[in-house]
């Protein structure tokens, strides 16, 4: 079902295997792509994933959208888990590329429920590990 403001149709797909990382937690990360007016999956990512294998997966000049379950433990000592949506846009991307992803962000992530930190990255640097963590926290 397209949206008429951006455009943008989401695959079914997308919100399946994002439920699942929510509910049975069996991902720890899934990127995806905009591909023929449509938002598709990319790449999955298993629950053993690091968060250096969720950056690796992105791709240098091409933006994603992707979701990373976070886990960490609180100063007291208790286990957390934060799911992010992280808007990737790198500079090296083409003009056009970052307009449509742009524009087709808050509907996007409007289909997945649960999302509870937003970041928006155009550089590794944006997205450091020490950034996830303390906006986890």
């Amino acid at each position: 079902m397209a949206n008429a403001a951006s455009g943008m149709a989401v695959n079914d797909e997308c919100k399946l295997k994002f439920l699942e990382l929510k509910s049975k937690r069996n991902y720890r990360f899934i990127t995806y792509k905009i591909e023929n007016q449509q938002v598709t999956l990319d790449k999955i990512g298993g629950p053993d994933q690091t968060y250096e294998d969720f950056t690796n997966s992105l791709p240098a000049d091409e933006c994603r959208y992707a979701v990373f379950d976070f886990d960490f433990t609180t100063d007291e000592n208790c286990q957390k888990s934060k799911i992010f949506f992280i808007a990737w846009s790198p500079d090296t991307s083409k003009v056009r590329m970052k307009m449509v992803y742009a524009s087709s962000k808050d509907r996007f992530k409007r289909e997945l429920d649960g999302i509870q930190v937003e970041l928006q990255a155009t550089d590794p640097s944006e997205m450091s590990f020490d950034i996830i963590k303390s906006r986890a926290i």
